[in-house]
């Protein structure tokens, strides 16, 4: 890369990549995901655990789920991040979104409000992953497939089906094309079946079972979404080393460093000993138990967890609010309270309790 004296800037640039990876179910997303260069997975869907990877603790909220982002971006610990899936992060997204405002569905905001509440926190969110990107990370978006109805506006009732991200069931909500539009790379993996002919003027056909090939498409067609920025042929096999060379040119200055996989705090030995999670570094920074009642959702525990947030730090916050005395158990606020405000508005909960340490009267 070149800089000119005219500020122009000449040449390929290393950059991470950005890829988006949907498609039919059983075709091995998350193992071809595996397989790009020093992945962490945020395990979301929960379905990595046959797979020998090195992932986060399953979020239980859209504002973990962030903030395991944002740490990965702080700590880079890998080269890959992968989010496993994103049509199940979507679902978070929705759910947080009607706690916050005590909707019983994404619908119930009326005239397409939901969707468009649901596509500012994509925004983003997107934007959070461009932060891990620029700083060297590549970032793999895995999603599941489904089939929809195409009609074509200029041929009247024409159409087909045709195989799209499976985010959003509405044609209102715009999460799949602005995640299309952020990819460098949208892969469609599918299997491709050979048809042969029966007859020889070939009216009987039927699929030949030995030959059922795991291929991913590239480029964009009729029957499906896909593109990328690299010149790639439109159909490859599914297998890694056909796009290897497009991670080589990752920046090497943001290697990542040892990774630590024990917590320091004492934990019980997991179940499944295949199952190797990352420990988070801040455990190192403080160790003192925390008083968080067992009986309360595992989404706030989770929080409190993470942020060092104890239950008369919550009590103290709300308290000073009005909404309950401070002496009243969090496991006593109404459920509402406790999913639409304090996991739903985390963020502004953890604000005030901080400026309460700070300032302690």
């Amino acid at each position: 890369m070149i800089t000119n004296t005219a500020g122009l800037v000449r040449g390929k640039q290393k950059k991470a990549k950005k890829v988006v990876i949907y498609g039919v179910e059983g075709i091995g997303k998350s193992t071809f995901a595996a397989q790009f260069p020093d992945p962490i997975f945020i395990d979301v869907e929960g379905g990595t655990a046959a797979l020998d990877v090195d992932r986060l603790p399953t979020p239980t909220s859209w504002t973990l789920l962030c903030e395991n982002i944002e740490q990965e971006r702080r700590l880079k610990r890998c080269k890959t991040l992968v989010i496993d899936t994103i049509d199940w992060a979507e679902r978070m997204c929705i759910a947080e979104l009607c706690a916050k405002y005590k909707k019983t569905g994404i619908e119930e905001f009326g005239y397409g409000n939901g969707w468009q509440y649901e596509k500012e926190k994509f925004d983003k969110f997107l934007d959070l992953l461009q932060d891990v990107v620029d700083s060297g990370i590549n970032v793999v978006l895995i999603a599941h497939a489904k089939v929809k109805k195409f009609d074509q506006p200029e041929e009247m009732g024409a159409g087909y089906d045709r195989w799209e991200l499976k985010l959003g069931d509405k044609t209102t909500n715009k999460i799949a094309p602005i995640v299309k539009e952020w990819a460098d790379i949208v892969l469609f993996l599918n299997f491709k079946t050979e048809i042969i002919a029966l007859d020889k003027d070939g009216k009987k056909l039927k699929a030949n079972n030995n030959e059922c090939k795991r291929v991913m498409y590239t480029t964009r067609r009729a029957c499906w979404d896909a593109k990328n920025r690299f010149g790639l042929p439109d159909e490859l096999p599914l297998e890694y080393k056909y796009i290897a060379h497009l991670f080589e040119d990752t920046p090497t200055e943001t290697k990542a460093p040892e990774r630590v996989i024990e917590s320091a705090v004492e934990q019980p030995a997991p179940v499944q000993t295949d199952v190797n999670v990352v420990g988070d570094l801040s455990d190192f920074e403080d160790v003192t138990p925390l008083n968080i009642p067992e009986e309360l959702p595992k989404a706030l525990k989770d929080l409190m967890q993470e942020y060092r947030v104890s239950e008369e730090d919550i009590r103290l916050a709300v308290s000073l609010k009005g909404y309950y005395p401070q002496d009243m158990p969090v496991s006593r606020y109404d459920e509402r309270f406790i999913s639409g405000v304090l996991i739903a508005c985390w963020n502004d909960v953890y604000k005030m309790i901080k400026e309460n340490q700070e300032n302690p009267f």
